[in-house]
Formats: C-alpha cells, structure tokens, sequence
C-alpha cells in the first residue's frame, strides 16, 4: 500500500522560506508522477508543481521562480522548496501520485491523482 506523509509547514512572515517533505512508503518516489498541491480556505484546490518520472517538472504560474519541486531517490522522499513566500501562499500542502504508469501531463490539475498525503499546513504572515 503506498502511502505519503508531508512534514515541513510552519508559520512564516512574508519574505520567508519553507522546504516542505513528502516521504513515499510502498512505492518509489521516481517512477510516479508527484505534485504538490495547496488549498486555502473558501477556494478550490490549486496544483503547485510536478515532477514527472523523467524529471520534468511543471509550475503554477504564481509560484514560478520562487519554489522548487525536487525529489530524493535515496530518501524516497519529494520536496518543495519555497522561498519569497507571501501571504497568498497560505494554505493547506499536500503531496500526491499517480499511478506508475501516468505521466504528469501539462497542466496541473489533481486529474489521475489518486494517492494523497494528509496535508501540511503553511501559514505566511504580512
């Protein structure tokens, strides 16, 4: 059974940086799709980025140069590096996968997701 279990939210000022953790047990971290995801209060869940079996790896583009999606194959492990975080940038994290066999595609949309963490939650005040 695979699971995933984020680490790393916190409460930040604007300005601040945060790595958030995903650690995958029961399946390897490189031969899935893996996106982040985050979902605010009151607003639809959002894709963050993802980062395919190859290593390409897809942004939203509110975050593009700020985070950085990443993944450790020793650790089993993906990651998202925030950095320049804003307010806006407040919600719940999570981390998710697909089936071994999907590609993450273009657009970042929890579509083919269908393993997902129990959240993290970031906080970034003015």
């Amino acid at each position: 059974q695979v699971r995933l279990a984020e680490s790393g939210g916190d409460s930040v000022q604007a300005g601040g940086s945060l790595r958030l953790s995903c650690v995958v047990s029961g399946s390897l971290v490189n031969r899935r799709c893996m996106g982040w995801f985050r979902q605010a209060p009151g607003k639809e869940r959002e894709g963050v980025a993802s980062i395919d079996r190859d290593g390409l790896s897809v942004y939203t583009e509110s975050v593009k140069g700020r985070f950085t999606i990443s993944r450790d194959n020793a650790k089993n492990t993906l990651y998202l590096q925030m950095n320049s975080l804003k307010p806006e940038d407040t919600a719940m994290y999570s981390c998710a996968a697909k089936a071994p066999f999907l590609s993450c595609g273009a657009a970042l949309t929890d579509n083919g997701y269908h393993i997902w963490g129990q959240g993290t939650q970031v906080t970034v005040s003015p």
